[in-house]
C-alpha cells in the first residue's frame, strides 16, 4: 500500500478523529488570539497581550509531560473527550463570569478580575493539547506503517486549515460581539465534537511492533519522567534528534519575538495580516504534498535536508528590506514546513514503542517547546539595546556593512535574521555528518514496521472496552510477564500479524478475507521476551483461518 485510504477500515476511523481535532483546534486556538485581541482593546496594553502569548507558551511547555503519561494510561477516544469536556466547562464557567461582571469591569490591565478570566481561559486552550499529542500516537495504532508519512503530511494540513481560519474567525467574532460570541461558538461546537465521539469507534488493535523496553510495575501509566527519560536515551541517536529540534526553536524564537515588527515596518497592520493570511495556505499545500508523495525511506535525512532549505532561505530573504523577499522566504518556510515535523513524527512513531509514544511525543513537545520562549523573552531586549545601536547611525555595524546592508531598527532586526539563519543552516549541515544521525537512520531502518490487526469475534467491542483495549500494550503488560514467560514466538510480538486473521475491519470490500500465513520473523525482530498484547491477539499454531470480526463497533458511523 503507498497512498492512503481514508473511506474504509482503521484509516476512515482516523479521517473521523482528524477533522474531530481540526474543528476543536480551530476553537481553541480561536479562543486564544480572540482573548489576546480582546484584551488589548479593553486595556490598550501591549505588555498584558505579551503575557497572555506567555502564558500559553509556558503551559505548553510544563503540560507535555504530564498530558503524554494521560495519553498512554487511558483511552485515546476517552482522552480526546475529557479534552473537551474540559474546555467546555472552562467556557462555560468564563461566559458566566463575563456576564455576570458589571460594565468596563476589565478594562484595568491590573485587575485580578480581568487576570482570572484570561488563566481560566487560558486553561481551556491548553487542555486541548491532550488531543495534540493523542492524535500521533491515533496515526501509529490506525494508519499502515508505509503509509504514516503520508498521514502525518494530512495532520499538517490540519494545522494550517485551524490557523487560517482562526485567523479571520477570532477577528471577526471580536468585531461583532466581543468575547461573548466567541465562547458560544466554541460550546456549540465542542458539544457537537462530543456527540460526535460518542459514535467513534477506536477499533480493538493490539499495539503495534516496537522495540522492546523493560518497564518496571511502579512506572506504569502516569508521568514516569524517568522511565521516558531510558527510553529516549536508550534509542540511538533520539536523543540528538530532540536536542536538534530543541535547538531549532531556540534559533526560531527570533522569527516569534521580531517578525511583526519587521514586516510592519515595510507594510500596513492589514496588509501584515492579510499577508499572512495567504502565507498559512502553504502549511496546507505542504501537508497535502506530504500525503501526496510522502517522505521517501529515510524521513531522519528528509528531516535535516528540509531543515537545511529552511535556514537558508530564513537567512536570504533578509538581507534586503524588500517585500518581495520577505513573502517568498516565508512562503517557502511554511510549505516546507510539514515536511520537517511530519518526517520527525514519523521516525518516532517508528521507534518508540506504541505504549510509550505519549510519554515520548509529551516529552518531545515539553523541551522543544521550552526554547522558543527562551529566546523571544530574551531576544526583543537584547536587540533593542545592543543591535539597533549597533545598526543605527554612529554604530559599528553601520559603518561597517550600513551602505549596502542599511541601517535603523529594521535592518538590525533583519541582521538578527541572518546570523540566526546562517546558525541554523552550520547546525543542520553538523547533523548531516554527525554519529547521532547514522545511528538513528539505522534504528529506523532496522526496527520492525509492525502492522494493525482488528480484533477477533468475541473480544471486547463495547465503548468503554474499546478504549481500554487500545492502550492495553503494551509494553507495561509484557514487563509483567517477562520473568515467568518462555521464548516469544513469532505470534506473541506487539503488532505482529496473526495468520489468518483479517487485516480490514468489519466494513468495506475485503471485509472476512483471510491472509496467507505470514513467515516467522528474523530472531533480530523479535523481542527478548514475549509481548503480551490485547486479548484479540491469539496464537493460531496451525494452518490459517479465517476469523470473522463485529461489524460496526470497529469503525467510525456512516452517515
Amino acid at each position: 500500500m503507498t497512498q492512503l485510504d481514508l473511506r474504509h477500515g482503521t484509516q476512515r476511523v482516523f479521517a473521523h478523529l482528524l477533522v474531530s481535532t481540526l474543528v476543536v483546534s480551530v476553537v481553541n486556538f480561536t479562543v486564544w488570539f480572540a482573548v489576546t485581541f480582546w484584551v488589548f482593546l479593553e486595556t490598550g496594553s501591549v505588555a498584558a497581550t505579551g503575557i497572555i502569548a506567555g502564558i500559553f507558551l509556558v503551559a505548553t511547555a510544563l503540560t507535555g509531560i504530564p498530558f503524554g503519561g494521560v495519553v498512554d494510561r487511558f483511552g485515546k477516544r476517552a482522552v480526546m473527550q475529557v479534552s473537551a469536556a474540559v474546555s467546555a466547562v472552562v467556557y462555560a464557567l468564563c461566559l458566566v463570569l463575563l456576564l455576570l461582571a458589571p460594565e468596563g469591569a476589565f478594562r484595568d490591565p491590573t485587575d485580578p478580575l480581568l487576570w482570572t478570566l484570561v488563566v481560566a481561559l487560558m486553561l481551556g486552550v491548553i487542555a486541548g493539547n491532550l488531543r495534540t499529542i493523542a492524535l500521533p500516537t491515533l496515526v501509529t495504532l490506525l494508519v499502515p506503517a508505509a503509509v504514516r508519512d503520508r498521514a502525518n503530511g494530512l495532520v499538517g494540513t490540519a494545522t494550517g486549515v485551524s490557523f487560517l481560519v482562526t485567523s479571520v474567525a477570532s477577528g471577526l467574532l471580536v468585531a461583532v460581539d466581543g468575547m461573548r460570541s466567541v465562547l458560544v461558538a466554541a460550546l456549540v461546537v465542542l458539544v457537537v465534537s462530543l456527540v460526535h465521539l460518542s459514535r467513534v469507534r477506536i477499533p480493538v488493535v493490539p499495539a503495534p511492533a516496537g522495540p522492546a523496553v523493560p518497564v518496571t510495575v511502579e512506572e506504569r501509566g502516569g508521568l514516569d519522567l524517568r522511565g521516558t527519560v531510558r527510553l529516549v536515551a536508550g534509542v540511538p541517536g533520539l536523543p540528538a534528534l530532540i536536542v536538534f529540534s530543541c535547538v531549532n526553536n531556540l534559533l526560531g524564537g527570533a522569527f516569534m519575538a521580531l517578525m511583526d515588527p519587521y514586516g510592519l515596518s515595510m507594510m500596513s497592520v492589514a496588509a501584515w495580516g492579510l499577508l499572512w493570511g495567504v502565507l498559512s495556505a502553504g502549511v496546507i499545500v505542504g501537508g497535502l504534498l506530504v500525503a501526496r508523495i510522502g517522505l521517501g525511506s529515510r524521513p531522519v535525512r528528509t528531516l535535516l535536508l528540509v531543515n537545511a532549505v529552511l535556514w537558508a532561505s530564513t537567512m536570504l530573504f533578509p538581507l534586503q528590506a524588500s517585500i518581495l523577499m520577505l513573502t517568498l522566504g516565508m512562503a517557502v518556510f511554511m510549505l516546507l514546513m510539514p515536511f520537517a515535523e511530519a518526517a520527525e513524527q514519523t521516525v518516532l512513531q517508528r521507534v518508540v514503542p506504541y505504549g510509550r509514544q505519549g510519554r515520548v511525543f509529551g516529552f518531545a513537545q515539553s523541551v522543544e517547546q521550552a526554547a522558543s520562549p527562551l529566546t523571544a523573552f530574551l531576544l526583543a531586549p537584547f536587540t533593542e539595546l545592543v543591535v539597533v545601536p549597533y545598526m543605527s547611525d554612529g554604530g559599528a555595524g553601520a559603518a561597517a556593512i550600513g551602505s549596502w546592508f542599511g541601517t535603523g531598527t529594521a535592518r538590525a532586526i533583519a541582521l538578527v535574521f541572518v546570523v540566526c539563519g546562517a546558525l541554523g543552516v552550520v547546525l543542520t549541515l553538523a547533523a548531516l555528518a554527525s554519529r547521532p544521525y547514522r545511528r538513528l537512520s539505522a534504528a529506523y531502518a532496522t526496527t520492525p514496521t509492525g502492522s494493525v490487526t482488528p480484533a477477533a469475534e468475541g473480544a471486547a467491542t463495547a465503548p468503554d472496552a474499546a478504549d481500554r483495549s487500545d492502550t492495553a500494550d503494551r509494553s507495561d503488560a509484557a514487563d509483567r510477564s517477562d520473568a515467568a514467560a518462555g521464548p516469544a514466538g513469532p505470534d506473541t510480538a506487539g503488532g505482529t500479524d496473526v495468520p489468518g486473521a483479517v487485516t480490514g475491519t468489519g466494513t468495506g470490500p475485503d471485509a472476512g478475507r483471510a491472509t496467507p500465513p505470514a513467515a516467522p520473523p528474523s530472531p533480530a525482530a523479535v523481542p527478548a521476551t514475549p509481548v503480551a498484547v490485547a486479548v484479540a491477539t491469539t496464537a493460531v499454531p496451525g494452518p490459517a483461518t479465517t476469523v470473522r470480526l463485529p461489524a460496526e463497533p470497529d469503525t467510525a458511523p456512516r452517515r
